[in-house]
């Protein structure tokens, strides 16, 4: 059960008043717009996807949710598939995990072999550069959760039957693979963080303060019409997000 609710706080409802605004601006400018979600499993991305398209128009965003890839599709080139799913004019597409399975999931769980983890790292920022010289906007967001945190909603999982759906083998596996999924995912933020399309890491202990600043970012780094006309304030909790430095900064931070 939430420990919030979202519906009666004014806060959240000013943001998806922005968003709104935000999506016909898209509609009208025909913009393109991808949204990746990333995490450890439970961190809350599909939750937070949900709160996201509360009040959008259905007719103008897709939520992209692929299974495991078919026979055909692991023949193909890796990106291949994503591709597809990729915004048209005037949409906004949610990726609830996305290219970035072969980042972290796959190498942890022995999805992929070393050398298709290295080929992925070597092309996916030429990638992403493209699909924004193009025009496509892209935002990337690591949901963060502590390991204590993790194993309390992998329980909760466990025996709510509106729940169970989501518990899989690779949900279980993922509190005996912490530190792989560790040191993944900063080989991923060190990577494959860049300019156009740098990692937002968000600290999602507390599902509600995690799922307002994704928002908060999204709308913050967008120029829309109407922009906070509602008085909505849209610069970002420090506490709560960190923008993970681009490729070659030197500040960046090792640890």
């Amino acid at each position: 059960m939430e420990l919030f609710n979202f519906e009666k706080d004014p806060e959240y409802i000013n943001l998806q008043i922005e968003l709104i605004a935000m999506q016909r601006w898209v509609q009208d400018a025909g913009q393109r717009i991808a949204i990746l979600f990333e995490g450890r499993d439970t961190a809350g991305k599909g939750g937070s996807i949900l709160r996201f398209v509360r009040y959008l128009n259905p007719r103008a965003y897709r939520i992209v949710a692929l299974p495991k890839p078919s026979e055909v599709e692991l023949g193909q080139w890796y990106f291949q598939r994503y591709i597809n799913e990729l915004p048209n004019k005037g949409e906004i597409v949610f990726f609830d995990r996305s290219w970035y399975n072969r980042a972290v999931v796959e190498p942890v769980m022995n999805f992929c072999t070393e050398q298709q983890y290295e080929v992925f790292m070597k092309e996916v920022v030429i990638l992403e550069k493209m699909l924004t010289e193009d025009g496509i906007h892209i935002f990337k967001f690591w949901f963060s959760i502590d390991l204590k945190e993790q194993k309390k909603r992998l329980e909760d999982r466990l025996i709510n039957p509106l729940k169970k759906w989501k518990l899989s083998t690779v949900d279980i596996e993922a509190q005996l693979k912490w530190h792989e999924y560790t040191h993944y995912k900063n080989e991923m933020f060190a990577r494959t963080s860049w300019d156009g399309a740098p990692w937002v890491s968000l600290k999602g202990n507390n599902k509600k303060k995690a799922r307002l600043e994704a928002m908060r970012y999204v709308l913050a780094n967008l120029n829309y019409t109407s922009k906070g006309n509602t008085g909505a304030h849209l610069y970002l909790d420090e506490n709560i997000v960190t923008v993970i430095p681009s490729i070659g900064d030197e500040s960046k931070d090792s640890t």
